[in-house]
């Protein structure tokens, strides 16, 4: 294949449109788009130019599409991405790739078996900060990792949204399905798989139908504990911290910034990346084209996002029920 990969867009809501703008910088061409709202579709085809499908299978049956980009309520992703794999077409999905990992692995395994890309939509783990932080911990510049911290937090809570991201079903444990499932894909990159955890969410601010924080201290497989935190009433924060025998080493600004501590020091060495550099978003799509085009596999396979969807499952049941989760009894089923 050579030229622009051809692709169908389903959603468009807010998110919807941000991937549109960002295939205009890749090589990926919206050819045609759905939603079920008529005056989603409307819309979007008035301020993209894009003309839009009567249906999810008009957009299978088209000869013109090589791959979806799925960008829809998160409960249906395990349907949709059966769908598309039995119409022989390639999926990019936002994150969550689903609310529970049994669904997750029977997307995972209809992809594998109809042979075509799958790929999701961590992006947060690409900035320049986040791939230097990696670097540090498997260098074992930062000594043995002790343990780590990551909170993606911010204020949109206190303006609640409508539709279905407002619903409880679509996004249980609060903001830590839209927001902190991001940083559960960071750790997981950094640290591998998670052994326990428990956790916390509840409603403070109570502006909204969500829980507004939502906490979970992990234990992973390799040694290191965990806190992973988000809330969607308070200023924006985007960190990721590693603390390591040797030095503490975090990100700062959704991973515009890295500081660099070693033990011994009373400063960070502060290191800024110029804003300039490749847009993750961009950056992610770009490699979903490529694959397409090579047959490789994307760094965040469906096999990869589904550590991120076990951490979601068992964070959602420990906060509903209370007490430590077995990640390998979430695995299982």
């Amino acid at each position: 294949m050579s030229g622009s990969v051809r692709v169908g867009l389903i959603g468009l809501g807010w998110w919807g449109g941000v991937l549109t703008e960002a295939c205009t910088r890749a090589e990926v061409e919206v050819v045609t788009a759905w939603s079920p709202s008529a005056g989603s579709r409307q819309a979007y085809s008035e301020r993209f130019g894009v003309a839009t499908s009567d249906g999810y299978d008009h957009v299978l049956a088209d000869d013109r599409v090589d791959a979806v980009l799925l960008a829809t309520p998160h409960s249906t992703h395990a349907l949709q991405i059966g769908q598309a794999a039995a119409a022989g077409k390639h999926v990019f999905v936002e994150k969550p790739l689903t609310l529970r990992f049994a669904d997750g692995r029977r997307a995972v395994e209809a992809a594998r078996a109809a042979d075509i890309i799958l790929q999701v939509g961590h992006w947060r783990r690409r900035p320049p900060a986040l791939r230097r932080l990696k670097a540090l911990v498997d260098s074992g510049e930062l000594g043995i990792v002790h343990y780590a911290e990551a909170n993606l937090s911010y204020p949109k809570g206190l303006t609640p949204r409508t539709g279905w991201r407002a619903d409880r079903a679509e996004s249980p444990a609060g903001g830590m399905t839209g927001l902190g499932v991001h940083m559960a894909d960071i750790l997981f990159s950094l640290l591998g798989p998670a052994a326990r955890l428990t956790a916390v969410s509840k409603r403070i601010a109570a502006v909204g139908p969500l829980d507004d924080v939502t906490s979970a201290l992990i234990e992973y497989e390799s040694g290191p504990v965990a806190t992973l935190t988000t809330s969607m009433v308070v200023a924006d924060v985007a960190r990721t911290a590693v603390h390591g025998t040797r030095a503490t080493a975090w990100t700062e600004r959704d991973g515009a910034v890295l500081c660099l501590q070693h033990v011994g020091e009373q400063q960070p060495v502060v290191i800024e990346y110029p804003s300039a550099q490749a847009d993750p978003v961009v950056e992610q799509l770009e490699e979903f084209a490529g694959c397409i085009r090579s047959g490789r596999e994307p760094e965040v396979t469906g096999d990869v996002a589904l550590e991120s969807v076990a951490v979601l499952e068992a964070i959602t049941e420990s906060a509903e029920r209370g007490g430590w989760i077995d990640m390998n009894e979430v695995r299982r089923r």
